[in-house]
């Protein structure tokens, strides 16, 4: 039998009690230590030494978590069935709080965010929840933050990141869409018409003031046809006699000046 050393037990025990006691706790870590089952702080970042077997410590993190509301079947405001699903984010602010008061924070969270959720977005109509996204993203926050605060997690966002609408209601939106579409192309081309008139009707007036205008421009129009093309143009004689009558009171005009 091996020969009873009691210095090397005794070694052998303060090194095993050591290596218990030293825990590191890093930057983005703290670790709520408990004495006998009572609290007595937060420690941390760093080397922490602990009385072995009367402290233990829990770590908690402090960088924020991202986490996914999954998509759940909500009724709005003016009875439209949709599916939602949202992703919020949120940290712990005081360790101590998060551990003491609430057992599981990540499912609490999780919890009370899918109800508010539904509950927010039920209070909304379709059309208020697609044009109103961003508002109702901050009520939802302010709700779930309101609920998280005594538990020491602070809630940074809350983002609706999908909607799922019925198909015959997407039908029903593209049709409307459309029918939109076409009613703002008829009311531009009418704008059109509306302005193409009234500058006729100037044009008519000043064509009334001054009737050789209006053989100017039918002179003018027929050059342009022969230019684009290759073609003989028969003038009547009474077109022609209006024609000479142009030409003859241009000339007094120019003589009178």
């Amino acid at each position: 039998m091996f020969p009873f050393d009691p210095i090397s037990v005794i070694c052998s025990i303060v090194i095993i009690l050591a290596f218990l006691s030293l825990r590191v706790v890093k930057e983005y870590d703290r670790g709520v230590i408990f004495f006998l089952g009572k609290i007595t702080g937060v420690r941390g970042p760093g080397l922490i030494i602990l009385i072995p077997i009367l402290e233990q410590m829990t770590k908690v993190t402090l960088r924020i978590i991202t986490m996914n509301i999954p998509s759940q079947k909500i009724i709005t405001k003016d009875n439209v069935s949709i599916d939602i699903a949202a992703v919020a984010y949120y940290k712990i602010i005081d360790p101590q709080r998060s551990v003491v008061a609430i057992e599981d924070i990540t499912s609490a969270v999780n919890q009370i965010s899918q109800t508010t959720v539904r509950n927010v977005v039920g209070q909304f109509s379709l059309d208020q929840l697609l044009s109103q996204t961003c508002d109702i993203n901050l009520q939802i926050k302010n709700v779930i933050d309101g609920h998280t605060e005594p538990w020491g997690v602070e809630v940074s966002a809350v983002e609706i990141k999908d909607i799922t609408l019925p198909e015959n209601l997407q039908r029903a939106m593209a049709r409307e869409a459309e029918a939109e579409r076409e009613r703002r192309a008829k009311i531009v081309g009418a704008e059109g018409e509306f302005q193409a008139a009234v500058k006729l009707g100037e044009a008519a007036d000043i064509i009334a003031a001054h009737p050789v205008a209006l053989q100017l421009r039918t002179l003018q129009t027929m050059a342009e046809i022969a230019t684009e093309r290759n073609s003989t143009i028969l003038f009547p004689a009474q077109f022609m006699t209006t024609v000479q009558e142009a030409i003859s009171t241009i000339r007094q005009d120019t003589s009178s000046k």
